[in-house]
């Protein structure tokens, strides 16, 4: 093995290679690109508005409304649900920020629950008695690209009269018994940051529901209230998606579903090729087809790994090393550490390694050859 890594030492893993990426679709993104610049229409237009519909359609929703991030996608969800000051969201403690920040700045509070030992999604056993009477909606989370169970998320729900939002950032394309992630909740948020599965030049978000009222709302609101070119019936935002990223994303859009299909194939190999090392991984949930959008390991060691595999030219991440609960920002909740022990331990030794399309076999060998020797090494 030895030899293997010394013949193998020089070989670079990026976390992800987007220039591989813009030079495999080069022509198409030029060709929809010159006709908005030559247009110099960069604001709303028929880009927009066709890569609206398709979105929709690949979700099957009935409507999909642009934005310009997935932060505004979330904010302008709990606006159009009338979620503001006095009302509590649940939300996952084991997640990204931009989660409950939307939650604050409506003026709503975050109620964070802890993940699941087994899958690290969030705990769907602690939302149910954690929905108290202020309680307006639960925000899911479909934490690396693996949907949570939904069908169990909309029971609990509707029986307690409480919206559910589908934070989708990580999980395009991806299924729950054999729907698409974005169709199962009253609303869903999408972002379309550059490293998310479908990824635009830039920022871009998504709302998408099939509730042609929310729908219409949202799409006031981020722009300004606008009704008309000087009419505003509320008090709004500029929220609004680029022409030039709706443009790019429609012909990305294409490449999607195949673009999954390599990282399961990714994430299937790893899981068989790791299994006999001591690392801990999140379990898959039945009925569900994840797009593995991060593909996050555990061990106690993961810093010491990271350095390693640094050193070897692997490019790593850690995904989140504070859960929400314990941030300084959300200090005012009150929340210390060992309220959420799951999440703490998954936050202390999580380390995420390489996964995206266009990876080879030859990479993909070295990351998983290089955590071999780590593990073998004797002062591990």
């Amino acid at each position: 093995m030895t030899n293997t890594l010394e013949a193998t030492s020089s070989v670079q893993v990026p976390f992800l290679n987007l220039r591989q990426q813009w030079r495999s679709l080069q022509q198409e993104l030029e060709a929809a690109i010159w006709p908005v610049l030559e247009s110099a229409h960069f604001i709303g237009g028929s880009a927009v508005a066709e890569f609206e519909r398709a979105f929709a359609a690949y979700c099957g929703t009935q409507h999909a409304v642009s934005v310009d991030s997935g932060s505004a996608a979330l904010q302008l969800a709990l606006l159009g649900l009338d979620i503001g000051p006095g009302d509590e969201v649940i939300v996952p403690t084991n997640t990204f920020i931009a989660t409950a920040a939307a939650v604050h700045v409506v003026g709503a509070r975050p109620v964070f629950v802890d993940a699941d030992e087994r899958t690290w999604q969030m705990d769907i056993r602690q939302v149910e008695s954690a929905i108290g009477l202020r309680c307006r909606a639960v925000i899911t989370v479909h934490l690396y690209g693996q949907p949570v169970v939904m069908d169990e998320f909309k029971r609990i729900c509707s029986a307690r009269k409480v919206c559910l939002i589908e934070d989708a950032a990580q999980a395009h394309g991806a299924r729950f018994a054999g729907q698409k992630i974005g169709s199962l909740g009253d609303v869903a948020c999408f972002s379309f940051y550059p490293g998310k599965n479908l990824g635009a030049c830039g920022d871009g978000g998504m709302l998408t529901t099939h509730d042609g009222v929310l729908a219409k709302r949202v799409r006031r609101l981020c722009d300004h209230g606008r009704v008309t070119k000087y009419e505003h019936s509320e008090v709004g935002f500029n929220y609004r998606m680029d022409t030039l990223q709706a443009a790019v994303l429609r012909v990305k859009l294409k490449f999607l579903d195949e673009w999954n299909r390599q990282r399961r194939h990714w994430a299937r190999t790893y899981r068989e090729r790791l299994s006999p090392l001591p690392l801990r991984l999140p379990e898959l949930i039945s009925n569900s087809e994840p797009v593995h959008h991060l593909f996050p390991v555990g061990t106690r060691k993961r810093d010491t790994l990271g350095s390693f595999l640094k050193e070897r030219g692997i490019e790593t991440g850690v995904h989140y090393p504070v859960p929400l609960h314990l941030q300084p920002a959300f200090g005012y909740l009150g929340y210390q550490r060992g309220d959420f022990p799951i999440a703490e331990r998954i936050a202390d030794e999580t380390l995420s390694l390489p996964i995206f399309p266009e990876m080879t076999e030859q990479q993909f060998d070295h990351v998983c050859e290089s955590i071999a020797e780590f593990f073998r090494t004797k002062d591990n």
